[in-house]
């Protein structure tokens, strides 16, 4: 059964179809599929864009960034460092025997033996070497012969003079003549004394025949062998005895420290040659003035040396382990500005600046300098600035600050 609506209209001309209320298939469908077409063009499009800005984006900003980087110098800092003088103040020193001598002949004559050589320990008073006077023996028998003889004319004017002295109580003689007598005694007992002077004189050079060492220690040089001519005055020493079982240590101490070094102050002696091995020392008097020449104070301690182990005149270093000296701070010579204004650092501050210090610095090690005025122990300073340098510049420090070397 056909419903209303679709049962067509009689008409006189004959039936007549009426129109369908429902949309057509196809042209839906058409609809449908543009729709999506478009949507998914512009998806394409959005991603394209996407795509190809975001990276032009990324890249932009990291040129910018490379860019404001590469417009701030970089820069290496350095901090300063305690020099030793904050922890005991080290300086070279002199090492010298307690006691030297130079062992000279007071006789003139040949070397008859010697007894002792190089590196031998003696005692006071010990045999060293003989020598043999023959001319000084003659001399001293020719004393001898007119000591005798003064002494003969010494009895004889003693017998006149009392002689005569009896004979002017009996008027025998003249006041005159007996005055000359007493005279002649007198004379002859100062002849006497004269020769007896000079056979101890003569004695005495003789006893010089035997060379003994003056005090203990070790003979450090022999400069004669037998047959040597030795001339008494000429300077040339036959011997050198040191005393070697306590030292001096002389040290030239620099004006800044001087007024640290007390007597009765320890330190630690150090020789170069035997690492590891330190030797206590200890302050037994300066010379209580600074000299001119090179502005310290020359300072001598002494040093036990009863196992031998120190030779003298060996170059060593001391540490003095109490100086009372402010702390020092030092860093690398390559951090200094010359300047018309004198010396100056760069330093970097917590913004990123540099600020530019005036310098006043103490001695001078090479690699680094004392710095005795303005910088502190926390200053970043900069290493090898450059001339142009100018303070409120803003740096970049390129690593960690590294410490500075002590000398």
């Amino acid at each position: 059964m056909n419903s209303p609506e679709n049962t067509p209209t009689q008409s006189p001309k004959g039936t007549v179809p009426l129109p369908s209320t429902s949309p057509p298939g196809p042209v839906t469908t058409s609809h449908v599929r543009l729709s999506r077409v478009a949507t998914v063009v512009g998806v394409l499009v959005v991603l394209g864009f996407l795509v190809g800005f975001i990276p032009r984006w990324r890249q932009r900003n990291l040129v910018r960034a490379e860019t404001v980087e590469l417009a701030t110098p970089s820069v290496a800092v350095v901090l300063p460092q305690p020099s030793h003088a904050a922890a005991g103040l080290v300086l070279p020193a002199e090492v010298r025997p307690w006691l030297e001598a130079p062992i000279y002949s007071r006789a003139n004559g040949y070397l008859k033996r010697w007894l002792v050589d190089i590196g031998a320990h003696v005692e006071a008073g010990q045999l060293l070497a003989e020598v043999d006077t023959p001319e000084l023996d003659q001399q001293l028998e020719q004393a001898r012969s007119q000591l005798a003889e003064s002494e003969a004319a010494l009895a004889l004017a003693k017998t006149t003079a009392e002689r005569w002295a009896d004979l002017l109580k009996t008027a025998s003689v003249s006041e005159q003549e007996n005055a000359e007598k007493q005279a002649d005694y007198k004379l002859k007992t100062a002849t006497v004394e004269a020769d007896r002077a000079n056979v101890h004189r003569l004695e005495e050079l003789q006893s010089f025949e035997r060379i003994t060492a003056p005090f203990a220690g070790t003979i450090t040089a022999r400069n004669t062998d037998v047959g040597d001519l030795i001339t008494a005055g000429s300077g040339n020493e036959l011997f050198h005895l040191a005393q070697t079982q306590t030292l001096r240590v002389y040290v030239r101490v620099p004006q800044s420290a001087a007024r640290g070094i007390t007597t009765g102050q320890l330190a630690e002696l150090v020789i170069p040659e035997m690492p590891g091995k330190k030797f206590s020392a200890t302050v037994t008097s300066t010379s209580g003035a600074m000299s001119t020449d090179s502005r310290t104070l020359l300072t001598e301690l002494q040093v036990d040396n009863s196992k031998d182990e120190i030779l003298p005149g060996s170059y060593a270093q001391v540490r003095f382990l109490d100086p009372q000296v402010s702390t020092v701070l030092t860093l690398p010579s390559n951090t200094l500005l010359f300047r018309a204004e004198g010396l100056q650092v760069g330093v970097v501050g917590e913004d990123g600046k540099v600020d530019l210090r005036k310098m006043e610095i103490g001695r001078d090690f090479g690699q680094t300098v004392e710095v005795l005025a303005g910088v502190g122990l926390s200053d970043r300073v900069i290493v090898n600035p450059s001339d142009s340098l100018v303070s409120g510049t803003a740096v970049r420090i390129a690593e960690a600050p590294q410490t500075a070397k002590t000398p």
